[in-house]
């Protein structure tokens, strides 16, 4: 454990960087990346399609993000979405046309 810590330091310092990472990392928010449940990505899909947005515009973004909070419990940032929503589209078919059905039938 002393070792890892030891070489994060050096490392650190040859790159420039302050002495104390965490100094650096606690003036950004981090949201601790986690699988989505069946129900955050329909409610991520549903107001993107309400929208019309490809998940690009910020405002509509931060939507996403108070309702998934509101109706989950879960933050996450707005970029762990939109990567989420480009793997969606782009990756995972099977599992978008899964939730465009379930819309479908709500609606």
């Amino acid at each position: 454990m002393a070792e890892s810590e030891e070489v994060r330091a050096n490392y650190s310092n040859e790159e420039g960087e302050s002495p104390d990472p965490e100094t650096s990392r606690s003036r950004r928010r981090r949201f601790k990346a986690s699988n989505m449940s069946f129900g955050e990505m329909l409610e991520m899909v549903d107001i993107l399609k309400r929208a019309d947005c490809d998940g690009k515009k910020a405002k509509i973004m931060a939507k996403v993000v108070k309702s998934l909070h509101r109706n989950f419990g879960v933050r996450r940032s707005k970029d762990q979405l939109r990567k989420r929503w480009s793997d969606l589209k782009l990756r995972e078919p099977e599992q978008y046309r899964k939730i465009w059905r379930v819309l479908q039938k709500s609606k």
